[in-house]
C-alpha cells in the first residue's frame, strides 16, 4: 500500500537547462531562491529561477525548459527511506503529466509543467495525498 505524503506548492517559476559539460556556470544559474546546478560528464544542468534564464544572453549550446511548478514533499527523510517518489510519480504518470525530480539532503521536490500544475494536484489529491 502506498503511503501518504503532503506536498506544498511553491510560489516560484523554475526552468531546467543545459549547457555542454565544459561550460562555465554562468551568473544567472543561482538567480533568486531556488537553484540547482549538476555537472556530469555529458552536460552541466542548472535549475533555477525562470525569468533569470529565459532573460539569459544566448549562448552556444544553452537549452532552457519552462516554466514548471515546484512542489516540495514535507520532509525530512531518512536516507534509507525507500518509495518516497515512486508513490508520487505513480498518479501523474496514471493522469498523463510529466515530472521532474530534484532531491536534497531532506527532501524531495517534484516539478511539472506550469499548465500541468492544476492536473498534478488533481491527481496527487485522488491518490490520498495532501498538497497545499
Amino acid at each position: 500500500m502506498s503511503r501518504r505524503f503532503t506536498l506544498t506548492r511553491r510560489p516560484v517559476a523554475l526552468a531546467v537547462c543545459r549547457l555542454p559539460p565544459d561550460a562555465a556556470e554562468p551568473a544567472w544559474a543561482r538567480a533568486g531562491l531556488f537553484a540547482s546546478v549538476t555537472r556530469t560528464p555529458a552536460e552541466l544542468s542548472i535549475v533555477c529561477d525562470h525569468t533569470a534564464a529565459a532573460a539569459a544572453p544566448p549562448t552556444e549550446g544553452l537549452r532552457v525548459d519552462g516554466p514548471w511548478a515546484v512542489f516540495e514533499v514535507q520532509g525530512p527523510f531518512a536516507f534509507d527511506v525507500t518509495g518516497v517518489v515512486a508513490d508520487l510519480a505513480r498518479p501523474l504518470a496514471e493522469a498523463g503529466v510529466g515530472l521532474f525530480v530534484l532531491s536534497t539532503f531532506d527532501t524531495d521536490w517534484i516539478l511539472v509543467k506550469q499548465e500541468n500544475a492544476t492536473a498534478a494536484a488533481d491527481a496527487w489529491r485522488a491518490a490520498g495525498h495532501t498538497v497545499g
